[in-house]
């Protein structure tokens, strides 16, 4: 499974606008910063356990769905994607230094990322989609992403080298963000 995963990100592109009814549900799984971001976050949150398990994605998910309006209404928001690939490297860097904050510190910065995320989405949404279908597609695919996410990390925990494991590719979805940034 992680081999497929590992695969699907290193040979998406970066994120970029689509079209067709179904393109809400696809968006998040077409850019490698969108999908290293979304499973991050839900690794992260298991890795710090506790009610942050369920309170950081969520959190992510709900500012994800303000970015998002204000990417409908065209509302200048400078910086998106810099923002995004800052998204992958710390959080990387959060799983790999297995850096834990309180929750709602840590609720507070993936709502951040989750409104940068959440912009792009609704800005390159296509002419012709239904903003609640697209929006209800990008929603449903980010909160599997982090369900993913969290359950391979706890999975991951179980294994007797699995949190070194687990930090190694933190470090590895950072470096990646970093490789992103220098794409901008």
């Amino acid at each position: 499974m992680f081999l497929i995963t590992l695969f699907g990100v290193l040979t998406s592109t970066a994120a970029e606008a689509h079209t067709g009814g179904s393109q809400g549900w696809l968006h998040p799984l077409t850019g490698m910063d969108h999908l290293l971001a979304m499973i991050a976050v839900g690794a992260w949150s298991s890795q710090m356990g506790g009610r942050a398990i369920w309170i950081v994605p969520s959190a992510f998910v709900a500012c994800m769905l303000l970015g998002g309006l204000l990417g409908f209404e065209l509302i200048e928001l400078p910086g998106v994607e810099i923002g995004i690939s800052l998204s992958v490297i710390l959080l990387g860097l959060a799983i790999g230094l297995e850096r834990t904050f309180p929750v709602a510190i840590a609720a507070l910065g993936v709502g951040i990322f989750g409104i940068f995320h959440g912009y792009a989405h609704g800005y390159e949404m296509p002419v012709m989609d239904n903003k609640l279908a697209y929006t209800s597609g990008f929603l449903a695919t980010t909160a599997s992403l982090h369900v993913f996410g969290a359950i391979s990390a706890l999975l991951l925990l179980k294994l007797a080298h699995g949190r070194i494991v687990l930090r190694i590719l933190g470090f590895v979805c950072a470096l990646l963000g970093i490789y992103l940034m220098f794409q901008l």
